[in-house]
């Protein structure tokens, strides 16, 4: 499933080729994919059409299209709710395990899974939800206060995730509340890495990449850490999310894409995830695969010794 990085660079993608236009319309072409949006299908597309597309925004694995008024969708749209009244509505996204979102000429052939498709008044190119497994959604939903809340978050969130904490790429990420919700917890570290109420974004890969850059076992016991392992952690997961960033994700296979087809190449930098029997980058160990909540964790035995007393 797409993480963070994979996501912001869709988002990043989505910001240069939909950001101050207005959509046309919206035609569903598989109702699995907008089953999140309880009205159906024809109030999805309806509450689509005419709406000005601001800047998108992003948090953890979900990222929005912020949806201006239809009366005013003739004004500037690209300068987000900076420039206009706060609005009121979303184009919720989840990619699930193979969701795309790509944008083309609308002339373009049809993909053979393609759920969604998105066309802009200026008759320029046109955004497509394509997903053959049909594990992710839109849906079209109300933006609600960010219960996160601190400065640098960005103020209302959908309605659907307003449970979902803050990123580790976030302003609004507190490292100090992080550390106070680790110590309360009695779970494994990477268990606690993977719960998107505590942090979200980070998914299997990069919580043991995070990890073997920390040095740290995944099943140590979170009510054990220290301060300053708990910061640690953190600078892993920003350090190897901001790495992944740069070279456009991690792409395993060719579902993992932009927004215009493209695969990113940080699986060729990956120091622990899949990397079963090959030699840690630091010390030579052969990195070993455990189970784990029906996955894999992936590590070093040497830098990340297991602890005496284990979580899982």
């Amino acid at each position: 499933m797409p993480e963070l990085p994979e996501v912001e660079v869709v988002r990043r993608g989505l910001e240069q080729w939909t950001a101050g236009r207005t959509i046309a319309s919206a035609e569903v072409l598989h109702p699995r994919a907008v089953r999140r949006h309880e009205a159906g299908p024809a109030d999805f597309a309806g509450r689509l059409a005419g709406r000005a597309v601001l800047t998108p925004r992003r948090r953890g694995k979900y990222m929005w299209l912020p949806l201006a008024a239809k009366e005013e969708a003739g004004q500037d749209a690209g300068q987000g709710a900076e420039g206009g009244p706060e609005p009121q509505e979303a184009l919720l996204a989840h990619l699930g395990m193979s969701g795309q979102l790509l944008v083309g000429e609308p002339d373009r052939e049809r993909e053979k899974h393609l759920r969604v498709r998105i066309v802009f008044d200026d008759g320029g190119h046109d955004l497509r939800f394509v997903d053959q497994r049909t594990f992710g959604h839109l849906m079209v939903a109300d933006l609600a206060p960010d219960a996160v809340g601190g400065p640098g978050g960005p103020g209302l969130v959908p309605e659907p995730i307003v449970h979902i904490a803050a990123d580790p790429l976030e302003a609004a990420f507190d490292p100090e509340a992080f550390f106070r919700a680790l110590r309360r917890r009695r779970t494994g570290i990477k268990r606690a890495l993977l719960d998107q109420s505590l942090i979200s974004g980070v998914g299997n890969i990069y919580a043991d990449e995070a990890l073997w850059r920390a040095r740290m076992h995944w099943a140590r016991p979170t009510d054990t850490l220290t301060r300053a392992e708990a910061a640690r952690v953190l600078e892993g997961a920003r350090e190897v999310m901001q790495a992944a960033l740069a070279v456009g994700g991690t792409s395993f296979d060719r579902l993992y894409v932009n927004v215009n087809g493209e695969s990113g190449y940080f699986e060729r930098s990956l120091d622990a995830y899949g990397r079963r029997g090959e030699p840690c980058r630091r010390c030579g160990a052969p990195i070993r695969r455990d189970e784990f909540m029906n996955r894999s964790s992936y590590s070093c035995p040497v830098c990340q010794p297991r602890p005496r007393r284990a979580r899982y």
